[in-house]
């Protein structure tokens, strides 16, 4: 009975120990987690393209993960610098609009706004209240929060550099990655299968059958919707349709949508009283807003063996919980559940039970 009670303690203590080493590098670790599990996420979304690489360059590793690198930077930064650029370059215009805007005044919704179906009459009536309050009236409600919304921005401006060190240290860690991945893989699977056999070996794979599909959900879901919004804004005669649209891909891989670009250049072919066109581009832009809402989770079920409700709710949860990480980490955290709790609920089936459920699974006839 002593003997157990010791055996009891020491296990105990033992868990603890565990416990403060991993919570203790967890912590140490803590400012490069968001990298290290985007270049992870890089790496293994873009691994077989590597590979591919590779063989087209007769083996040589070192000049693969150089241009993968190159390719990450370019991917990363070039998209940032002409974002940032862009709207340096509009600022003037921007300020120009605002004081058209306080000289004129707004003018009157025309009436094709109101014919527009379901959202013509909202968008009239929340119109004529603008024009109700009037600008002075208008300003005096809005004055209180520009304080506000200056410290957001100024708060906001300095995390700009924090953002850059952030995607430089993920592309220096997907470049150790792929220069290792095979090692990294093993020791993966080699944990997983230490810690549930062959079903935590399985969900690995799993996991980057996971990764692999949500990228290519989120960059072909992407490049469809600024094709889509691009040829909006072309019929409608939208000037700089290449620069809005290169801002709706990056917006539409943020997560941000392509309703950014779309719907201000609706308002602005309203002011300009283009109410035709102007109408058309709004049912336009809200065909092209909605498009991801079924077709991101389509192409994410082609990649993964996985149910689509699965797929969706860790998408849309992964987003709404973790912000842009969590579109990655919500359906590969769900795939790992869903594979260990198969695994888990097949072993405890009764041996009778497997094959009638495998022939149902496998046979047309009744059973």
């Amino acid at each position: 009975m002593i003997r157990m009670e010791r055996d009891l303690v020491r296990t105990i203590l033992e868990v603890l120990v565990i416990a403060a080493l991993v919570g203790t590098s967890l912590w140490v670790l803590s400012p490069f987690l968001a990298s290290i599990i985007w270049a992870t996420m890089i790496v293994v979304a873009t691994w077989p393209l590597f590979l591919g690489l590779e063989a087209r360059l007769w083996g040589k590793r070192g000049l693969a993960v150089t241009l993968m690198t190159l390719a990450i930077l370019l991917v990363l930064f070039v998209p940032l610098s002409l974002a940032i650029g862009a709207l340096v370059e509009n600022a003037d215009a921007a300020v120009a609009f605002g004081k058209r805007v306080a000289q004129d005044g707004l003018p009157p919704p025309p009436k094709s706004v109101e014919a527009l179906p379901l959202v013509g009459e909202y968008i009239a009536r929340a119109w004529r209240a603008v024009l109700d309050l009037g600008l002075a009236d208008l300003w005096k409600r809005v004055a209180p929060h520009v304080g506000e919304v200056a410290k957001w921005l100024g708060a906001r401006a300095g995390g700009v550099g924090l953002v850059a060190v952030h995607l430089l240290l993920t592309t220096i860690i997907s470049a150790i990655l792929f220069a290792n991945g095979e090692a990294a893989a093993q020791l993966a699977q080699r944990f997983a299968a230490r810690l549930a056999g062959k079903a935590g070996e399985g969900s690995i794979v799993l996991a980057a059958q996971a990764i692999r599909a949500v990228a290519i959900g989120i960059v072909v879901t992407a490049l469809i919707q600024s094709l889509a919004g691009g040829l909006g804004l072309l019929i409608a005669g939208v000037p700089h349709v290449g620069m809005l649209a290169a801002l709706m891909f990056m917006f539409c891989i943020a997560q941000l949508g392509p309703g950014l670009v779309l719907f201000p250049a609706v308002a602005w072919m309203y002011w300009r009283g283009e109410s035709g066109w102007a109408s058309f581009l709004l049912v336009w832009s809200i065909g092209v807003v909605l498009m991801d809402n079924f077709l991101r989770p389509i192409l994410i079920r082609r990649g993964a063996d996985l149910p689509l409700l699965l797929i969706f709710a860790g998408v849309i949860g992964g987003l709404l919980v973790m912000g842009l990480l969590g579109l990655f980490v919500g359906p590969v955290v769900l795939a790992v559940t869903y594979r260990l709790t198969q695994a888990w609920v097949d072993e405890s089936m009764p041996q009778a039970a497997v094959p009638i459920a495998q022939r149902a699974n496998t046979s047309d006839e009744p059973l």
